[in-house]
């Protein structure tokens, strides 16, 4: 199993938009892809430097395969459906592979 990673850190001044758009549209069609069996969003406790407010969204999936899939025939669509954002957030993405479960 494997966790794609999404950290990002939003201004404060689009975060309440920003937050709808991730839970109402961006982590539903990400979903959709098939690609991902569940999200987790969770929001980071510890306070940045730069300020903003920072979110991790966990995305499993079944292998790395897929989730090379996922980079072929939809990363680049459903990132730019955050445009309405650009320059005001930061994201920072990484892949996990899953070693154990208790």
């Amino acid at each position: 199993m494997i966790i794609y990673n999404v950290t990002i850190n939003v201004q404060e001044t689009i975060h309440d938009k920003w937050l709808k758009w991730m839970q109402e549209e961006h982590i539903p069609d990400m979903l959709a892809t098939k690609k991902f069996t569940k999200a987790l969003m969770t929001k980071v406790l510890v306070q940045e430097p730069m300020g903003g407010i920072t979110y991790s969204v966990q995305y499993t999936t079944e292998s790395k395969a897929m989730l090379e899939k996922y980079y072929e025939e939809n990363a680049e669509e459903l990132r730019s459906k955050s445009k309405a954002f650009d320059g005001k957030f930061v994201a920072f993405r990484t892949e996990l592979e899953v070693i154990t479960e208790q």
